[in-house]
């Protein structure tokens, strides 16, 4: 049996990360949910819930992500595989399931859970993430010959090759920054359709210029340094 862990970055998300927790699968061995410098019951609420909390100071998603990192770093056992999900309920977190078994069934390295068109709440997405998403998929296929659709924050990878990549990103790159590596270091990949509806809250990147500039401009830099590295 693997063991299963789930990583929840969460900055100011009281209202939705009770739900995001109470519907994963119980196949999770634990939950992390890293509180991003939130100023309002986040903590409280997460703890609630039955998550293990730890808090990043440093605001980004990166941060957060890299703070779950160290954690497991010093836990025994490790897990086999770390799920990544957002906690402003935009997921359906009971589809971990399918993101995990091409991991177990097949011995898949990394599962993206891609927000297909069709699978998506109408206004769920904004038009500059979908643009964003196509560019930067598109990027990635003209320079690595990648299939990659999307850069949904939803996904598995296996502990093992989680480290390996050495991930360093702070930001906004992370996503994207994950699956260069993954491009780089030829590990076997796969994406998952998944469902995605429209978040509770406001997103605190797509939903500000200064957040969709800054995201895209971090993503487009990660590809080039990586096409030209």
């Amino acid at each position: 049996m693997s063991t299963i862990v789930v990583i929840i970055p969460a900055f100011n998300e009281e209202n939705a990360i009770g739900h995001v927790i109470r519907e994963i699968p119980s196949i999770v061995s634990e939950v992390i949910v890293v509180n991003n410098n939130s100023n309002d019951n986040t903590i409280a609420v997460a703890q609630k819930s039955g998550a293990t909390v730890l808090s990043e100071a440093k605001k980004g998603y990166g941060y957060a992500c890299l703070k779950g990192l160290e954690y497991l770093a010093q836990k025994e056992p490790k897990p086999d595989i770390v799920v990544f999900l957002d906690g402003d309920y935009s997921d359906y977190p009971e589809e971990l399931t399918q993101l995990v078994t091409p991991i177990i069934e097949n011995d898949v390295d990394f599962v993206i859970g891609a927000r297909v068109a069709e699978l998506r709440e109408k206004h769920s997405m904004t038009p500059q993430q979908v643009f964003g998403n196509w560019l930067a998929t598109f990027l990635m296929k003209l320079f690595f010959k990648a299939n990659f659709t999307d850069l949904g924050p939803f996904r598995a990878i296996k502990y093992k090759k989680l480290l390996a990549l050495k991930m360093e990103d702070k930001t906004y790159g992370w996503t994207v920054e994950m699956q260069l590596k993954v491009l780089r270091q030829k590990m076997t990949y796969v994406e998952i359709p998944v469902r995605y509806k429209n978040r509770i809250g406001v997103s605190k990147v797509s939903g500000t210029v200064k957040g969709t500039l800054m995201a895209g401009i971090k993503i487009i830099s990660w590809i080039f340094k990586y096409t030209f590295k």
